[in-house]
């Protein structure tokens, strides 16, 4: 079985997918055939040169922090919502507050991107036309499942599945006391745990 690996190709104006394996494919409802191995180079090269860190998104020593700030008595409060102990000193309350106040100013860079036109993301999974119509479940899709049931009773109206008898003598045939370290006729015997 060959191995993929998937790339997203941004060259379009939506993002799609590409899979290289031992044959070039696309996924469907791309208009354009791309070379999954100019593809593979382009995106090899594209991840070699971070663009950012998360670094980058805290506060320097130098710069101020745009965060609120917090007293002391906000973090105990919050301490006690999360049902976390308490700081045990000074030192590790002025940690613990530093840590909070580099969080909250992650968060609001974060908050600073622009989303503009950017569609909330429901899922991940394809969200295109073409994918949805493909997971529509239309009587057609239930016809297999439908064609296993019988309707059983005469006022009250039951549905039940045929099946089909299962082959249970593997099962049947397990030695259940096999691994038992301690066995008395058919029954495990566990030690309590009292002397």
């Amino acid at each position: 079985m060959a191995t993929r690996r998937c790339l997203i190709c941004v060259r379009a104006a939506r993002p799609t997918l590409l899979l290289q394996s031992n044959t070039r494919r696309s996924m469907p409802g791309n208009s354009k055939r791309h070379n999954s191995s100019e593809a593979l180079a382009d995106w090899e090269q594209q991840l070699a040169k971070p663009s950012w860190s998360v670094q980058s998104l805290l506060p320097s020593d130098t710069q101020p922090t745009d965060a609120p700030k917090i007293s002391s008595k906000q973090l105990h409060h919050l301490l006690r919502l999360s049902a976390l102990p308490l700081p045990a000193s000074a030192e590790e309350e002025t940690k613990m507050l530093d840590t909070l106040s580099s969080q909250l100013h992650f968060v609001r860079e974060i908050q600073e991107v622009d989303t503009q036109g950017v569609q909330p993301l429901r899922a991940i999974r394809d969200e295109t036309s073409a994918a949805g119509k493909e997971q529509e479940i239309t009587m057609e899709t239930l016809k297999d499942a439908l064609a296993q049931e019988d309707i059983i009773g005469k006022h009250h109206k039951r549905i039940r599945r045929r099946t089909d008898k299962i082959d249970a003598k593997d099962a049947e045939d397990w030695d259940v006391l096999g691994y038992a370290e301690r066995k008395s006729g058919k029954y495990f015997v566990v030690d309590s745990g009292k002397s």
